[in-house]
């Protein structure tokens, strides 16, 4: 299992740096898309500096979990923007940005999945505790129907 951790992890890792340079200088398909988001230039920069913490995080094995989740999220985002306002397609890339959006979510997700133990990715969920409704909705038994009626209808429920 840890070989396939560090193999997600890389490919994530891997992905989302290499795209930094595009972002960070300004490369004419980045400049592009973020324009055609309405974005440019503070989303493009945004998007590289969360996807440069995204990338730090899934690396060390401490934080992996959270770096996960923060690459899909982001990568989700992309998706999004290539099925509504993008398209598959930009300038000529044969569908290359949005496919490697899609590994990155994929290898996210996977990270997150085998590291929600390990450093509180679990904790972010809601967690059912089996006393949780203790006290706030007491178990009526059958018995006690005419008490509790009689109870409402003295304290003003009924009528």
């Amino acid at each position: 299992m840890q070989v396939v951790d560090w193999i997600v992890r890389l490919v994530a890792a891997g992905i989302l740096l290499q795209t930094l340079f595009f972002k960070f200088t300004g490369a004419p398909e980045s400049v592009f898309i973020f324009s055609t988001l309405g974005v440019e230039p503070w989303g493009r920069i945004a998007s590289g500096v969360l996807e440069l913490v995204a990338s730090g995080l899934v690396l060390y094995s401490g934080t992996a979990g959270l770096g996960g989740l923060l690459a899909a999220g982001l990568m989700l985002g992309a998706i999004g923007s290539h099925l509504t306002l993008l398209g598959i397609e930009i300038q000529g890339d044969g569908g290359l940005l949005f496919g490697l959006a899609w590994i990155v979510f994929f290898c996210g997700l996977t990270t997150a999945c085998l590291h929600r133990d390990a450093d509180g990715v679990a904790d972010l969920a809601p967690q059912v505790d089996e006393r949780a409704g203790e006290g706030a909705f007491p178990q009526v038994q059958a018995d006690d129907v005419p008490r509790a009626a009689a109870d409402a209808q003295q304290d003003g429920h009924l009528a």
